[in-house]
């Protein structure tokens, strides 16, 4: 039996050298200036940028990994290839309009348009068209009724955002904090319908009226024709298209091979990844969101000074969330999601996992991410950041797993796609910031 602890003492120890990493007299905060790389961010480093924020989710995803009533090889096979074609056609229509892809997390896609820097509103027009080709494209970038097109639902809002460093080492990439990212997020997790959802704060932009749900008035087709006549953008639905096919003859995706990881998962190294090395096994997935971000942002975004506290918060309560997720219980951190924390844990052997140990384990973790979230918090004040305000939303499920990476060589994307990943997410999605929620087969099986 491999259980696992939480120590009050280590966790103190390492918080504190999180804090002192990242003292408020070495943090910056800066404007957003015309093209900056906002891909090789510092860590003490953080842009305010006021842009369009762009979600695109893959509605039908669910559908795909239940095609099957046993969620077999085939099953995630035929979903991770889907995910990947169509992360190809998205990268391309992206990077062919100098949008920023910020992250592409499973079925959801966050991009941010911050050209024109001097028209807010055409900024919003050019998000719109953006929004439309994405989906126009998708649904011709199926290959089969195994893979099918995606049927995906936009949401946008326009607004100020801190801008950070996501990740360590290779693994770069922008993350944006604020209302904007929080509301266009909410919009494209909305609902099942397809579509293009704006905020009234972003319909008030462009002209448009109010509505009483932003969740149920989806864009007209005249409203989105009229966005599309106010920028002229590079693509076109057929030229991307043709470059995808292009693309993926001349660099064919290959099969999804898989095998299971000798537990633990802590030893798992992303970066030999692959389609032909992708990991699959029965394990437990968590996340571990943190409630009341969005809202500490707005309250501080507008001052440098307050700016700094949200940057260092940031950086220790995820730190330490990674922490006791890899150090104390053995699991591995997927990637950060915003705010979140996607994470997996597995005990037992390489041929069988052991269930029961598992699962107990992943219920020690969530604990012990919540004792060091408090205990970071009471030292963050001590330090001088109040984060008093802030929760922690767990949700976590049991099941077949996989772990690998996918889109093009040279900016591969980790990837763990299930249907107790989505599970986990949406039962992270339903709690209180003091609570935990356990995942029907998690509850079942342990």
């Amino acid at each position: 039996m491999s259980s696992r602890t939480w120590n009050e003492s280590r966790a103190d120890k390492r918080i504190q050298a999180t804090i002192d990493e990242v003292s408020i007299s070495d943090i910056t905060i800066k404007p957003y200036v015309r093209d900056t790389d906002l891909r090789s961010l510092s860590n003490k480093v953080a842009y305010r940028v006021d842009g369009v924020h762009l979600y695109a989710d893959i509605v039908n995803l669910e559908d795909l990994l239940n095609v099957t009533m046993i969620e077999g090889e085939m099953c995630h096979r035929r979903t991770l290839r889907f995910l990947n074609l169509h992360y190809r056609a998205v990268e391309r229509i992206l990077a062919n309009e100098d949008a920023i892809l910020v992250d592409f997390h499973n079925q959801r896609l966050h991009s941010v348009v911050a050209k024109p820097y001097d028209d807010e509103a055409k900024r919003i027009h050019r998000a719109i068209a953006i929004g439309q080709m994405i989906m126009d494209v998708l649904a011709r970038t199926g290959e089969d009724a195994d893979h099918p097109a995606a049927k995906v639902r936009i949401g946008i809002d326009s607004g100020l955002a801190l801008a950070v460093n996501n990740g360590r080492r290779g693994h770069r990439e922008p993350l944006f904090l604020g209302e904007p990212a929080n509301h266009a997020a909410k919009r494209s997790g909305g609902g099942k319908a397809a579509g293009i959802y704006l905020t009234n704060n972003a319909r008030q932009k462009i002209g448009l009226a109010k509505v009483t749900s932003e969740d149920a008035a989806p864009l007209t087709v005249d409203e989105i024709k009229t966005s599309q006549n106010e920028v002229n953008l590079v693509s076109t639905v057929d030229k991307v298209v043709k470059d995808w096919e292009a693309d993926l003859k001349a660099h064919p995706i290959g099969k999804f091979e898989f095998s299971a990881h000798t537990p633990p998962y802590a030893g798992l190294d992303f970066e030999r990844l692959s389609v032909a090395a992708t990991r699959r096994q029965d394990a437990a997935t968590v996340y571990a969101d943190i409630d009341g971000f969005t809202k500490f942002v707005s309250r501080n975004i507008a001052d440098d000074l307050n700016a700094k506290h949200v940057v260092r918060a940031l950086r220790v309560l995820r730190s330490e969330l990674d922490a006791v997720l890899h150090t104390e219980f053995k699991g591995r951190k997927v990637r950060f999601i915003g705010d979140c924390v996607h994470g997996l844990l597995i005990e037992g052997t390489c041929a069988n996992t052991n269930e029961e140990e598992t699962i107990s384990n992943m219920v020690l973790c969530a604990g012990g991410m919540r004792s060091s979230f408090a205990l970071a918090l009471k030292k963050l004040h001590t330090a001088g950041t109040n984060a008093s305000s802030l929760g922690l939303q767990i949700g976590f499920e049991f099941g077949p797993m996989t772990a690998t990476r996918l889109g093009m060589k040279g900016d591969l994307i980790r990837c763990s796609v299930s249907r107790g990943v989505l599970t986990a997410e949406r039962e992270q999605g339903r709690c209180k910031g003091a609570e935990t929620a356990i995942g029907a087969e998690a509850f079942k099986t342990g």
